[in-house]
């Protein structure tokens, strides 16, 4: 999945919002909708506004079931 790096703040994690579009089954209008992901930055490497991917991986810790698996470099 692709997202945008949100908080770098703690150590080797990053935090990553992942938006997606859907069709109001009702409305019939595009809803946009996002969530938070914790995602293991081994290297630190994450810089906040940067457009990253993340793949599933084996628990790190009680929130962490994603990791960095590459950035497109910094839009900040």
């Amino acid at each position: 999945m692709e997202g945008v790096v949100v908080s770098t703040k703690q150590d080797k994690t990053a935090i990553v919002r992942v938006e997606r579009t859907f069709t109001h089954p009702v409305m019939k209008k595009i809803v946009r909708r996002s969530k938070k992901y914790h995602a293991h930055d081994e290297a630190n490497v994450a810089v906040e506004g940067q457009i990253v991917t993340i793949q599933e991986c084996p628990p790190h810790s009680k929130l962490k079931r994603w990791e960095l698996v590459s950035g497109e470099g910094s839009d900040a």
